[in-house]
């Protein structure tokens, strides 16, 4: 089904004061009294911004059980204007998780599910032949939506991974020498089964640096599988989707996202994250270090965290938080310590260790 409303349109000095006339000073006036309470507020009002975002996690709360801080991630990422890769073994509800976060978007939404056969314009759209009009035209593919669900992106092969280098980075697609360019927002949340898994390819690392987050989706605790078989037993197995209603629109998440942008980052905090970056790229345990767009990555995720935490500046703790989940797809560790069973989240962890932490 095609998303409505589509738009495949291609692409002087003051004068001298005398020596007789002296300016009179301005009476002084105290200055008001502020208040510890006032004088730690946030200077931008985030009342709107966590009331859509707290609704938005009642909608998914009642169908998914657990999972707070995977939500407060795709979260950030969707305030961030970033795209999102979610990693578990199947049944963790990953692309349940996906589908429930679409919903709660006002905007056109699809999905498509790679396959080792799938070619780059079963994703972006091919061009047919009108016989009336002699002419090519040119018909859009499922990418064209504001919501990309991608499920199980890792079982296609390079080439048509490839189809998703150019849309998911500069948000526009060339078919047949001509650009169209993608509606506003544009998401991809993709997901994927471990690499170790039968029938699965390893994507390439351009691919990789494309998406904002990796993010590990987990197994429940005891306590929360059994509240999910309670609930799955008590309504029968059914899961109603159309339970979860939309809140945000698209103009709603553009002011949103111009909130996020317009957050205050001190000099320092800046030097810290170049810092982190930086350590990718001389520890001895990778071989692979993270670019400028990691970079920029964490800034943007630290400054959408900070707004859906209610605070206006960004702190150290916010870029800690994010870092694993920023870094862990754009390093790579050397044979040697993939052979000691070492792992990305690990070397993550170790730099921001020996990263001094401003203040």
């Amino acid at each position: 089904m095609e998303p409505e409303n589509l738009d495949l349109t291609p692409q002087s000095s003051a004068p001298a004061p005398t020596e007789f006339a002296a300016p009179m000073a301005p009476a002084e006036t105290a200055a008001p009294a502020t208040t510890p309470e006032e004088a730690f507020a946030p200077r931008t009002d985030f009342a709107r911004l966590t009331a859509q975002t707290e609704a938005i996690r009642a909608e998914i709360g009642k169908i998914i059980v657990g999972q707070t801080d995977l939500l407060e991630l795709l979260l950030t990422a969707v305030l961030a204007d970033g795209h999102v890769l979610l990693e578990g073994v199947p049944g963790v509800a990953k692309t349940l998780m996906a589908k429930l976060l679409a919903r709660t978007l006002a905007v056109p939404f699809s999905r498509i599910q790679f396959t080792p056969d799938l070619m780059p314009s079963d994703v972006l759209g091919t061009s047919v032949f009108r016989q009336n009009k002699a002419d090519f035209e040119f018909r859009p593919g499922p990418i064209f939506a504001s919501v990309v669900l991608i499920d199980e992106i890792n079982r296609a092969p390079a080439k048509t991974q490839s189809a998703l280098f150019e849309v998911m980075e500069e948000r526009t697609v060339t078919q047949d020498g001509t650009t169209y360019t993608m509606q506003e927002p544009f998401l991809v949340l993709a997901t994927q089964n471990p690499v170790e898994q039968e029938g699965t390819y390893r994507l390439p690392e351009a691919q990789l640096d494309r998406f904002l987050f990796k993010l590990h989706v987990g197994y429940p605790t005891l306590a929360e599988e059994v509240q999910i078989l309670t609930g799955h037993h008590g309504g029968q197995g059914s899961i109603n989707l159309e339970a979860v209603q939309p809140i945000l629109s698209a103009a709603d998440l553009a002011q949103l996202r111009q909130q996020v942008r317009l957050q205050r980052v001190e000099a320092n905090i800046l030097e810290y994250i170049a810092k982190l970056v930086g350590q990718t790229r001389a520890h001895k345990a990778l071989y692979l270090g993270a670019s400028p767009r990691a970079s920029l990555a964490l800034l943007n995720g630290a400054k959408a965290l900070a707004a859906l935490r209610g605070r206006d500046f960004v702190t150290p703790e916010d870029v800690q938080f994010l870092a694993p989940s920023v870094l862990r797809h754009r390093i790579m560790l050397t044979p040697e310590r993939e052979m000691e069973g070492g792992t990305p989240d690990e070397v993550v962890k170790q730099i921001i260790q020996s990263v001094e932490v401003p203040r």
